[in-house]
């Protein structure tokens, strides 16, 4: 397991300094809010540097005014790269000034990797990740493409080369960055005219946009809208190390768990659509990223593992894809809402549990009976 590397303990400490350092000093900290072409506005943020700022500390600008996501995220990964370590954050739309920071993130209507000019809001602009993701790049992505696996590998202290590193930097993307950077370039999840049916606004996105100052707030100074967005930056920043060590502490152990399992699937049942866990872990999502890395032509059905807490066996049916709740093939229908003995006499099969009503679930007493559950269900 990696180490979280007191990343707590830094935030706490990016709380504490920017809550107790002067909007108004001019040398400490990070520079936010020029407006005025003559001021701007200084104080601490990311945590990652004492209460007096290094006077020879390196400069990234970004816009003021309303922030979004990409940017936040995008400030706080420059800061923990060696080239920007502590750097200032200076927030601007003035040309004149952002054309002298050793960074420019968001703004200025240019994409110079080599110059570390990170916007996307040109006319041309098309980068996209790589490695199979068409996803537009955000600033976000921008920054992580260039410097994300440097980060990952400070993070966790490995070597920039180890496997792991790479594995990483791939999974952060998809199930982190990605959907700041679509949701910054307006890219629907879906494929559809049809409205949604439900709202979700929980993701990180929205809550960074929720940051804002509200309209009706009489303070609408650059004061309050550079805490604002100091509070963006711990909360973006904040979700993406724990996304990190989440991939790293459990996602990465889990996925060679399951590969191993997927490879001895025919071990199980001839018909190579049955896996059995031989130990409890999320298994989920690397079903189908396995299943299509391995190009698996016939799908996994059925996944059997011992319940850690009841000592039943499960067999849980696979959902057609991750984000959907039917099953590939549910158990039979004549089984479902059936519990114990009634359920061992339908199915033919002594020491059956329950079949949830859905039949996306199931138990047996034993391996041996959730395993001729399994099989049972796939010639129904």
């Amino acid at each position: 397991m990696y180490a979280v590397r007191g990343m707590r303990h830094s935030l706490l400490i990016f709380q504490n300094q920017c809550h107790s350092q002067s909007l108004f000093t001019r040398n400490n900290g990070i520079l936010l809010g020029a407006r005025a072409k003559s001021y701007s506005y200084v104080y601490g943020a990311c945590g990652f540097s004492t209460t007096t700022a290094n006077p020879n500390a390196k400069r990234v600008g970004t816009h003021d005014g309303s922030f979004h996501c990409d940017e936040a995220l995008a400030c706080f990964m420059i800061r923990l790269t060696k080239k920007f370590s502590n750097a200032q954050i200076i927030r601007t739309r003035n040309p004149q000034v952002l054309e002298n920071f050793d960074a420019v993130v968001d703004v200025g209507g240019v994409y110079d990797p080599t110059r570390d000019r990170y916007d996307h809001h040109q006319r041309g602009f098309e980068q996209v990740f790589g490695h199979g993701f068409t996803t537009k790049l955000s600033s976000a992505g921008l920054v992580y493409k260039h410097y994300g696996a440097e980060i990952i590998a400070k993070e966790l202290q490995l070597d920039v080369q180890h496997p792991n590193v790479h594995q990483l930097f791939l999974a952060v993307y998809k199930n982190f960055v990605e959907a700041v950077d679509a949701i910054d370039n307006g890219i629907n999840q879906y494929d559809t005219d049809q409205p949604p049916k439900y709202v979700n606004a929980t993701g990180l996105s929205y809550r960074v946009g929720r940051l804002n100052l509200d309209w009706i707030d009489p303070d609408q100074s650059l004061e309050k809208e550079n805490e604002a967005f100091q509070r963006a930056m711990i909360l973006a920043g904040s979700e993406f190390l724990e996304s990190i060590h989440f991939h790293a502490n459990s996602w990465l152990p889990a996925r060679s768990i399951v590969m191993e399992c997927l490879s001895a699937r025919h071990n199980i049942d001839s018909s190579g659509e049955i896996m059995v866990l031989t130990r409890s872990c999320p298994w989920k999502l690397h079903i189908f990223e396995l299943e299509e890395e391995l190009k698996i032509d016939t799908t996994i059905k059925y996944v059997i593992y011992q319940d850690d807490r009841s000592e039943n066996w499960r067999l849980q049916a696979v959902a057609v894809s991750p984000d959907k709740f039917e099953s590939r093939k549910p158990l039979p229908l004549p089984w479902r809402g059936l519990e114990g003995n009634k359920l061992s006499e339908v199915a033919g099969i002594p020491g059956c549990v329950f079949v949830h009503m859905s039949g996306f679930i199931g138990a047996n007493n034993s391996y041996e009976g959730a395993l001729a559950m399994a099989r049972a269900s796939l010639k129904a």
